[in-house]
């Protein structure tokens, strides 16, 4: 608020700053408050000092006491929350106000103005997103926190609380150690006959053994599953509080009268079973959904003790050779991949990334953040493919000579004479503390004054981090650690998402705050749960820069340029720092970040390097991306068709290979037809050709049994596999093949299983078969998925001559609508079958949209 202490006294205002919260000192605070006339009390939650002052002054003479403020006003509404925590500018806001008889000023009043007009910045509808946290790749958690059907479950304190935020079927939490409790209150008043309870195994130590024992006495229908991950992941990882084990744990319950007792393990070849407490059923974590299934059904007290290392901790023990590296890595290939998701529902796990391709948004592995757990290999689809032995191919970059960095010029230092604001955005466990510490450091080594505030929160399981940083040449200029609203000079936005989120855009101020932003789409954990879930990425960009002017952010994809740089993406944010050091937009010296990087002695050479690059980036572009250019890998499907004539000919070709050039010709027959028909109504506009250019070809090249086998053995498959894995390998290969694969009971789908190296040069006799295709030969047409398929050409051919018989200028969005539906007819087997029940009703909603049947549409 810019009030000095020469304006407080002049004001008769006084402040106590309290050291020790209870029990209060009586008479410091009895000293204090005498011949005040009021006293506001500053607190964060639930009142802790305020009902302990108004008790302690109650007897004081009523002339000499004064009134109490504090989490309410004079009239008795709410002023400062008892929720949350309370933020410069919420504080300002209340001082404001309490101030207002004895001291008030212009400069006040502009600074509550601003604030004012921030929160209404804020408020205006915008498209965006929030990056949530999630469980980690390969969590046990993904596949534990799952239930049936139909089910119920209640969370519990620990990483697998996060199972609130995924549409898991969580009604609410308790307290910890307080697991069930509230199950036991309202069984009786519900419908619902069963729960499904979540305990933690370091809760189960400490206090969830007494939960189960409530339930038990309480006589509830109740299944606990206690998560055992040996370690403590949500703080760190650190070991369980005691001895504990899954043995042990058993005749624990077995103890407590519970006699339902079932291990669900992720190796249950580990265990013997005759170290279990009696009655104790040992099962594969495959069958989790079939024991949940038959414990719901039965009454009282029922245990599943989940079984399956910590994906965080067990990634930590591999590097410190503590555990032994699995030599499988998944693969997928992207020419048989259909982006029907399934992969990402069977696993939840964020190492499935989204690919964008020629042929439309398809799954790849991260493998640099794959724990190998290897659930998204029960995805329904034939894409999977496991890599046994050999060692991943190290991404190779390109050669930078040290000569290209000579002629950059000494970037401006900015001054620190006042306060100067920094904030880093990212997400957590990339490195984005990383570049906070170093731009600290290299503060420090210059005789600066310096303050931190990382908030982290669960930032460990892919959720934002925020590192707000002060620097100043006095150490008094610095008071509260946290940047307040305007205060940041240069945000590095290591995320587009958190970099435009509230918490960073209202840090900035506009025609003053200055950004570089890492543009990379990195999904969130929404992705895992919608196929077609996009960053809104023009949007969060236009809320940066409405935030800090115009011409005063700058997006770069450092991610992509890193990885064709240098192999790898480690180095994104350490080249963004770079970026911001050379646009002299750091209150700090290149030298003292270059010893800051080597003090910190991780990839020094590297970091170094990547640090100059980003230097490069801001003096020379042009240079940057032309080696960038340099160390693109270019694979034909990955390279993006930018006109209507490019997608009809690459799909031609890909036809002819398909079946032959017959088929090629009927398809490009069907998109001159409708590409003249729509530039007779709408000149110049191509997206109804483009429309049926990918979705004809979609339908016309349904991947049967056949077209796998080709995009399998027709070469460009093995040479990715080549690309990315050296030495001695194999290759196993992951499908439920017709006719041989039997129905899952629980699930009733047919069940996928693993075929060795031997299984190519069966593909390779399949693929040659292609003929057979559409013959009374072809005995893989016989089955229903063929039949449905071409029932599906058969629907499209007739959907486009409608269009072409009745398009105008007023139908031609509808036109493009009702064209581009096959792209939502995906997958394989049940998959697809579901996908295809859902198209036929919005088939019959986008026709009656096309013939203006809008009553016809708004019931549909």
């Amino acid at each position: 608020l810019g009030i000095d202490d020469a304006q407080l006294a002049a004001a008769g205002v006084e402040i106590f700053k309290v050291g020790l919260v209870w029990p209060l000192e009586a008479g410091a605070i009895r000293s204090f408050a005498d011949g005040l006339e009021e006293l506001l009390v500053i607190e964060e939650c639930r009142p802790m000092l305020e009902p302990q002052v108004k008790d302690i002054l109650f007897n004081m003479a009523p002339e000499r006491r004064p009134r109490i403020l504090g989490k309410r006003d004079g009239e008795g509404a709410e002023w400062l929350p008892s929720h949350g925590e309370l933020s410069p500018a919420l504080i300002a806001q209340v001082l404001y106000r309490w101030l207002e008889p004895v001291h008030r000023t212009d400069p006040m009043t502009a600074w509550i103005d601003y604030l004012g007009r921030v929160k209404d910045e804020l408020a205006k509808p915008r498209d965006n997103v929030i990056r949530t946290p999630h469980f980690c790749s390969g969590c046990p958690h993904n596949s534990s926190t799952k239930v049936p059907q139909g089910s119920h479950q209640l969370a519990g304190i620990g990483c697998h609380w996060l199972a609130n935020m995924m549409e898991r079927e969580v009604v609410t939490y308790p307290h910890m150690g307080g697991e069930g409790g509230n199950w036991a209150g309202a069984a009786h008043f519900l419908n619902d006959t069963h729960i499904f309870a979540n305990v933690g195994d370091g809760t189960w130590y400490h206090s969830g053994s007494m939960a189960i024992r409530q339930a038990v006495a309480a006589g509830v229908n109740i299944t606990y599953k206690i998560l055992y991950n040996d370690a403590v992941a949500m703080t760190g990882g650190q070991p369980v509080d005691g001895p504990i084990s899954v043995a042990q744990i058993t005749h624990e319950l077995y103890g407590e009268s519970i006699r339902n007792i079932n291990v669900v393990s992720s190796d249950p070849d580990k265990f013997v079973t005759g170290d279990f407490a009696p009655g104790t059923r040992l099962y594969p974590r495959e069958e989790l959904e079939a024991v949940q299934r038959m414990l719901r059904e039965q009454p009282g007290v029922s245990v599943i003790i989940y079984e399956q290392t910590c994906a965080t901790e067990l990634r930590r023990r591999r590097g410190k050779k503590e555990a032994p590296e699995p030599t499988r890595r998944v693969l997928i290939n992207d020419r048989i991949c259909e982006g029907c998701g399934d992969c990402s529902v069977q696993s939840n796990c964020l190492s499935v990334q989204p690919l964008e391709t020629e042929f439309g948004r398809k799954r790849t592995i991260d493998q640099s953040s794959c724990n190998k757990d290897y659930s998204c290999v029960n995805g329904f689809c034939p894409s999977f493919v496991t890599v046994e032995g050999g060692e991943l191919a190290k991404g190779k970059g390109v050669k930078i000579a040290e000569a290209l960095f000579a002629d950059l010029p000494e970037p401006a230092v900015r001054d620190t004479s006042k306060v100067y604001g920094l904030m880093v955005a990212g997400i957590g466990g990339t490195g984005v503390v990383t570049i906070s510490n170093l731009i600290g450091a290299a503060a420090q080594a210059e005789g600066k004054a310096t303050q931190a505030l990382d908030l982290t929160g669960l930032a460990q399981k892919f959720g934002a981090v925020y590192c707000h940083l002060k620097i100043a040449d006095d150490p008094a200029a610095l008071k509260a650690t946290r940047l307040s609203v305007g205060q940041c000079d240069v945000l590095v936005g290591a995320d587009l998402v958190t970099s435009a989120s509230d918490d960073s855009l209202s840090r900035l101020r506009l025609g003053h705050s200055v950004a570089v932003v890492n543009d990379h789409e990195t999904v969130t954990g929404a992705f895992t749960r919608d196929r077609d879930f996009h960053l809104p990425v023009a949007a969060q960009k236009a809320a940066i820069e409405r935030f800090c002017g115009a011409g005063r952010v700058t997006f770069l994809d450092t991610t992509v340029l890193a990885e064709q740089l240098t192999g790898n993406t480690i180095g994104a944010n350490v080249m963004l720092l770079g970026f911001a050091c050379q646009m002299g937009w750091l209150p700090v010296k290149v030298t003292s970040l270059e010893e800051a990087i080597e003090t910190n002695g991780v990839a020094v050479r590297a970091n170094l390097e990547v640090f100059r690059l980003g230097r490069l980036l801001a003096h020379d572009p042009a240079a940057v991306r032309k080696l960038a250019d340099s160390g693109k890998i270019r694979r034909d499907s990955l390279v993006l068709s930018e006109t209507l004539d490019d997608i009809v000919a690459r799909r031609q070709r890909d036809l002819v290979a398909y079946q032959n050039k017959r088929l090629a010709g009927r398809y490009a027959a069907l998109v001159a037809q409708v590409r003249s028909a729509e530039e007779r109504v709408a000149p110049g506009r191509t997206a109804l050709a483009e429309a049926v250019a990918r979705n004809y070809y979609k339908l016309l090249a349904y991947k049967d049994e056949y077209e796998v086998a080709r995009l399998f053995t027709d070469g460009s498959f093995l040479e990715t596999v080549r690309q990315n894995f050296t030495g001695s390998y194999k290759l196993n290969f992951h499908m439920a093949p017709p006719m041989i694969s039997k129905p899952d009971p629980v699930t009733g789908r047919p069940r996928k299983r693993s075929f060795g190296p031997v299984m190519l040069k069966a593909l390779a006799v399949v693929a040659k078969l292609k003929g057979l295709r559409g013959t009374p030969l072809d005995i893989f047409g016989y089955s229903a998925e063929r039949r449905a398929e071409r029932q599906l050409i058969a629907a499209y051919q007739a959907d486009v001559a409608a269009v072409l018989a009745g398009l105008t200028a007023q139908n031609h969005a509808a036109a493009v609508a009702l064209c581009s539906l096959p792209d939502q007819i995906r997958g394989y087997g049940p998959v697809k079958e579901a996908s295809m029940v859902k198209a036929a009703a919005e088939r019959a909603l986008r026709l009656a949209r096309f013939h203006g049947r809008e009553v016809e549409a708004a019931a549909a």
